[in-house]
């Protein structure tokens, strides 16, 4: 299968030793019946010979047959064969696919949707397709079956996975999540973790969260600690700071409920920077824009990438500096009026101009190259980092792309104190309490979640600090941070 084929499918197939553990306990006596909604290459369903397995690719279906002789296996798409069964099963282990929203589409996605929602599971549209797949799995259970499964580690932070918990929970007797920190997929930036329910057509108020540093095989999930829903709810229905030792988590919670403490949202707005159609085409190196023959009054200087706050507040010798690498961090910007001079009339009507009026956010605006929302914030926030989130001042009066965020105060609010405060341990912690792993031990911040970051007035006691940075840096191991 092709790289390309894979990620079309969101096919990634699971170590053995992952597999033989889900499937041990999932099944309990030999004639029970075992569903894989994604079969894959079959190696859920070789290791129980009464098992059914779907799969909608040709390549799998067949490796599935060879490995799995006993085995049904249905070639077709999950959703439409799953509106056809009346049969139940005893139980479901598997790996679904792991496919975004913006490549989850169609009529797929559509019928997925509409399965959940019949089933009174409210999917967010902007799911990814593991969540469907898992709730329209459950659904063909009987009473009392189970389920074990391979899921993204996005079940511990992102908000489209929280329907799935709470439909999980009001669905099952018991729902354990098992967090692992290491990596399971190795050629994988994606982290996962393991999901087990029991005692489907029964309730819970509670989720179970078990934490392993690496995978081992057993029987049964390890031990961990029991979360009423109520808990969960309270931290934004995310699991994932609740990998943190009680200590820490206890006195973050202590310091942010107290009125000394405020969030970035408090001193101002988050936003993402303009979206320019054709980043090759509308930022200029100096010399470029020489060759050109580009006023300077067409030329904004802009922060483009997060590396750019590497260095500390955007100042004039920051653009200067630009000026002297012959950097490539002047946005070509140009009212919605005609080009004002002949030179920027030859520049849009070169080849590159031609080919970027084409791109999707060029053609769809009036003019093409007049590129909107193209502003000076007070300050620019990292919206993606290896490290902690750079805040720095732009004294600069420069613009940026939609790659960092920009961030505007209030009247009232002083850019200087909350640079002050963002160094703070507990802003730090916070970061990676509100943020989020990308993948490949990168946080992300989100703007609604850079406006709920804690900023603190006064500095905590040694002993406190202490206690903050030692939840960052176990936040930081669990993204992988270098």
């Amino acid at each position: 299968m092709t790289r390309t084929h894979r990620k079309s499918l969101g096919a990634y197939y699971t170590p053995p030793e992952v597999a033989a553990t889900l499937v041990r306990w999932a099944v309990r006596r030999p004639e029970e019946r075992l569903l894989d909604p994604a079969c894959g290459d079959g190696r859920f369903l070789a290791r129980h010979p009464n098992s059914t397995g779907v799969d909608c690719d040709d390549a799998a279906i067949s490796a599935a047959t060879e490995a799995a002789p006993e085995s049904a296996i249905h070639a077709a798409n999950f959703f439409e064969w799953a509106l056809t069964r009346s049969e139940r099963f005893d139980c479901a282990a598997g790996n679904p696919p792991f496919i975004r929203y913006q490549r989850f589409t169609g009529l797929t996605r559509e019928l997925a949707l509409r399965i959940c929602g019949s089933l009174g599971a409210q999917v967010s549209r902007l799911t990814s397709s593991w969540v469907p797949y898992l709730i329209v799995t459950a659904s063909l259970l009987r009473k009392g079956g189970r389920i074990a499964f391979v899921v993204p580690a996005e079940i511990g932070h992102a908000p489209y996975a929280a329907p799935l918990l709470s439909w999980f929970a009001s669905r099952f007797e018991a729902v354990r999540v098992v967090a692992i920190r290491e990596k399971v997929f190795r050629e994988l930036s994606e982290d996962v973790w393991l999901l087990f329910a029991d005692g489907y057509g029964s309730s819970t108020e509670a989720l179970e969260l078990s934490v392993m540093d690496r995978f081992n095989g057993s029987t049964s999930p390890p031990a961990g600690t029991t979360i009423s829903l109520e808990e969960w709810r309270n931290w934004r229905c995310r699991l994932r700071p609740l990998l943190l030792p009680d200590r820490v988590r206890s006195e973050y919670r202590r310091l942010v409920a107290q009125k000394t403490t405020s969030t970035l949202g408090d001193f101002g707005s988050v936003g993402i920077g303009y979206v320019s159609g054709d980043n090759d085409f509308f930022h200029l190196r100096p010399s470029a824009a020489r060759d050109l023959n580009i006023p300077d009054a067409c030329l904004k200087p802009t922060v483009r990438r997060g590396r750019d706050l590497q260095n500390g507040p955007i100042t004039s010798a920051t653009v200067s500096d630009w000026h002297r690498k012959d950097a490539p961090n002047f946005l070509l910007r140009l009212d919605a009026g005609p080009p004002p001079s002949s030179s920027v009339r030859r520049h849009l009507d070169s080849d590159a101009g031609r080919k970027a009026r084409l791109r999707y956010k060029c053609r769809v605006r009036n003019p093409w190259y007049s590129v909107p929302n193209v502003t000076a914030p007070d300050l620019f926030l990292s919206y993606m980092s290896s490290g902690a989130p750079a805040l720095v001042e732009n004294r600069a009066k420069c613009a940026c792309t939609n790659a960092v965020h920009a961030v505007r105060l209030r009247k009232s609010a002083s850019r200087t104190a909350l640079r002050r405060r963002w160094n703070s341990p507990l802003t730090a912690l916070s970061c990676e309490i509100e943020g989020h792993p990308l993948g490949g031990g990168v946080l992300k911040l989100e703007p609604r979640e850079a406006l709920r970051v804690a900023v603190p007035s006064e500095d905590p006691s040694p002993s406190t600090a202490r206690l903050l940075r030692e939840g960052t840096e176990f936040m930081g191991a669990w993204r992988h941070r270098g």
